[in-house]
């Protein structure tokens, strides 16, 4: 049995809920918060990093592809800029206010929006810059760079300008003991006094938004990985870490963050000696804290992989003995899947030899999906629904909003 990609797909939302921000953004059609957007916009790094970028690549008539245009903010300045046309692709329902800020701000009639996927979307003519910032924590979030390498073929012009064009990601080992708490110590000092290590582990094999500052990193940062994106495909990135502790201290884990270039010195950093901003960076715990020497030496091999548009990460470290060269004193082997809460009972469904069978939801479900033939309308499908399942639905307005959402859902 084969069940890893499953239990990837199947994870990875969990995954994200419980140990990563992430920027709302077209890769999502889940509708979020206008204060998560509001955080974005009141970040006065980032909206002067990409205010400062756009001035420079906007000249009259530019054409701009906005991908993940949220609230649309960014396309409204590019018209003020003097872009001749912009094209805001957003997949999620924040793209009525972008519409509203648009007619707001008097640039309705030179936006054109796509309420869609970048990938799934055509546009009339290339544009001159596209303007994107698909990201969470770190650059490696759902399918930002499927969705880069799609539109800088099909969507730039020869010659054009991608905004932003480039990600430098940055790892140190980092002394973090509040970080580290906040993971274990609901489990380790609960006040039942149970041995709750099970969960404890789980969690540790999960990164998460983490602030530090520059006197906790335990070794000098390193470059893990360069994202060119004039030049990407590839979304899968691994790579080995190797480092000699700077000071003696105690590791909780590895600090991962990155540097943006948005145009020639434009850019900003998202790691602790820089200014904070909405973005953090990523903090991998170890599975315990690890006495340090000076000089100490240690390794680690990071790997992000992409399965079912989320990330799949994979760490393992290994620190050399302070007393015995080329002697392994701790080995840790860490990862996402390690974290994944799957009950042996969906384990069992995903098995290849498993019989599928409906259930009187699915079989609901299929019928809604059947009368859905392009000539009923939702009204006279509810009222169906409502007469062949009247234990599910009392009401047929019930039946209705049911319908609703398996339209949203599979509709066009």
């Amino acid at each position: 049995m084969d069940v890893s990609r499953l239990r990837f797909s199947r994870f990875a939302q969990s995954v994200k809920g419980s140990s990563a921000w992430y920027t709302p953004n077209e890769m999502s059609t889940n509708t979020y918060s206008l204060s998560g957007y509001g955080d974005m916009i009141a970040d006065q790094i980032r909206i002067e990093a990409f205010s400062e970028a756009l001035r420079r690549a906007i000249r009259p008539g530019t054409v701009v592809a906005d991908i993940g245009t949220g609230p649309g903010i960014m396309a409204v300045l590019a018209c003020q800029l003097g872009a001749s046309r912009v094209f805001a692709i957003e997949a999620s329902d924040v793209i009525q206010v972008a519409r509203e800020i648009a007619a707001a701000n008097k640039c309705e009639d030179k936006i054109v929006f796509f309420e869609d996927l970048s990938t799934k979307v055509s546009i009339p003519v290339q544009a001159d810059v596209i303007l994107s910032d698909l990201r969470g924590i770190l650059p490696l979030f759902q399918s930002h760079i499927p969705s880069i390498s799609d539109a800088r073929r099909r969507l730039l012009a020869p010659g054009g300008t991608l905004i932003a064009r480039k990600d430098k990601i940055w790892a140190a080992v980092v002394e973090a003991p509040e970080a580290y708490s906040k993971i274990v110590d609901p489990w380790q000092r609960n006040p039942l006094g149970q041995n709750l290590a099970s969960p404890q582990r789980r969690l540790l094999n999960e990164f998460r938004k983490a602030r530090v500052k520059p006197e906790q990193l335990l070794t000098k940062p390193q470059i893990w990985a360069t994202l060119d994106y004039f030049t990407i495909e590839n979304p899968n990135v691994r790579g080995t870490l190797q480092w000699t502790a700077e000071r003696s201290g105690t590791g909780h884990g590895i600090l991962v963050w990155f540097d943006m270039e948005l145009a020639d010195g434009v850019g900003f950093s998202t790691g602790p000696a820089a200014p904070e901003t909405v973005y953090g960076a990523a903090f991998f715990p170890w599975l315990e804290p690890v006495p340090l020497t000076l000089k100490q030496k240690l390794c680690v091999e990071l790997e992000a992989k992409l399965i079912d548009n989320d990330y799949f990460w994979r760490w393992t470290t290994q620190t050399e003995s302070p007393e015995i060269t080329g002697k392994a004193a701790v080995r840790f082997e860490q990862s996402q899947l390690h974290g994944a809460v799957i009950s042996l009972a969906k384990l069992h469904k995903m098995e290849s030899d498993y019989i599928p069978q409906l259930s009187a939801e699915g079989l609901i479900r299929r019928r809604a999906l059947d009368l859905m033939d392009g000539k009923t309308s939702l009204e006279n499908i509810a009222r169906r629904l409502s007469i062949e399942f009247p234990g599910r639905f009392i009401r047929w307005q019930q039946a209705l909003t049911f319908a609703s959402l398996i339209s949203n859902e599979n509709g066009r």
